[in-house]
């Protein structure tokens, strides 16, 4: 009979090959395998709340991918966009960028509670956000990736980063470029990323400018094209209706695909945001907005790229951080 000395040398071994401590992979001490044993069920169990949900509502596969951007975009990615507010501190909630505009937090409780029943205390809020920001693509017919695992959930929200971090819808090319570059993000991971925008949908108040009042001039954008331009203002009316939505993509609203940088070329891109890439005068810009309009296979494999690099924005792993058990208050 083998020593209990020997046992736990070999377990051991079992374990570190599990779960490396380094790795090539250069994830900053997330790994993809890290519930391989401690909760075998978690990406069945995401998949299967998101499965419901988005067949429910279309809609909800981007906005479930613009809360993991926004909780990245703010002290990296803690699911401190999922805090309520306290004592301590105010909610990224109730920023400008998020409120009245974020949904989707419901759909992250339901996963949470799943997975709190099956593996009590394992899996993190900041990592089912990653999760369900990859299995929405997934589930709208974009491209799957390994997410690296292992982030803990904040103690804390940062309002005033919130407000400032996170790219306004009127944002010009060079406001993008520097607060993707604030993130360690190149310029393109800047249009990969913006390419989110092929699933989902705007209110009238992130756009309103562009059709009535671009360079505060009572002129309107003359980038947009004119049939395009036409419908925008019959769903939004010079006065009154801000929260009347559009397509982000018009032409292929709920599927993941190419089709958002077509829309650009056309002239048919619905945030000041979406335009610039093209408009913008940065060469590197431009030109990446055509290869993809052109090359799906080639945004889809940027796309995810970007999308680990995104989900790696100063983690917390370790002895940082917690791992909450309700996504909506700190322990």
């Amino acid at each position: 009979m083998a020593s209990l000395g020997l046992v736990i040398f070999i377990l051991s071994c079992a374990i570190f090959q599990a779960f490396p401590v380094s790795s090539s992979n250069n994830y900053g001490g997330l790994f993809p395998e890290l519930y391989q044993f401690s909760c075998p069920q978690a990406n069945e169990i995401v998949m299967s709340v998101l499965e419901e949900a988005i067949a429910k509502d279309p809609r909800m596969a981007a906005s479930l991918l613009r809360l993991h951007f926004h909780d990245c975009f703010v002290q990296g990615c803690d699911a401190s966009i999922l805090l309520d507010k306290n004592s301590a501190f105010k909610s990224e909630k109730e920023a400008g960028p998020n409120k009245n505009s974020l949904r989707g937090y419901e759909v992250i409780d339901e996963i949470k509670a799943k997975l709190e029943q099956v593996c009590p205390h394992t899996v993190s809020c900041a990592d089912i956000l990653a999760l369900a920001a990859r299995d929405s693509v997934v589930l709208s017919g974009g491209p799957y990736w390994e997410v690296p695992l292992g982030r803990r959930d904040s103690k804390t929200a940062n309002f005033n980063k919130a407000n400032v971090n996170i790219p306004a819808p009127n944002s010009t090319i060079q406001n993008l470029i520097n607060l993707f570059n604030k993130q360690g993000l190149n310029e393109q991971d800047l249009v990969a990323l913006s390419g989110g925008h092929t699933i989902g949908m705007a209110r009238c108040v992130s756009f309103k400018q562009r059709l009535y009042n671009q360079k505060g001039d009572n002129l309107p954008d003359v980038t947009l094209e004119k049939t395009y331009y036409n419908g925008l203002k019959s769903i939004c009316p010079t006065s009154g209706g801000d929260n009347n939505i559009s397509p982000l993509d018009v032409a292929s609203p709920i599927r993941f695909d190419n089709t958002y940088f077509k829309l650009l070329l056309w002239g048919k891109g619905l945030l000041n945001s979406d335009e610039v890439l093209r408009t913008g005068n940065v060469k590197k810009t431009k030109e990446l907005v055509k290869s993809y309009a052109e090359n799906e296979a080639i945004f889809f494999l940027h796309f995810a790229k970007s999308m680990v690099k995104m989900g790696n924005i100063n983690p917390l792993t370790e002895l940082k951080g917690e791992i909450r058990k309700n996504c909506r208050r700190i322990n």
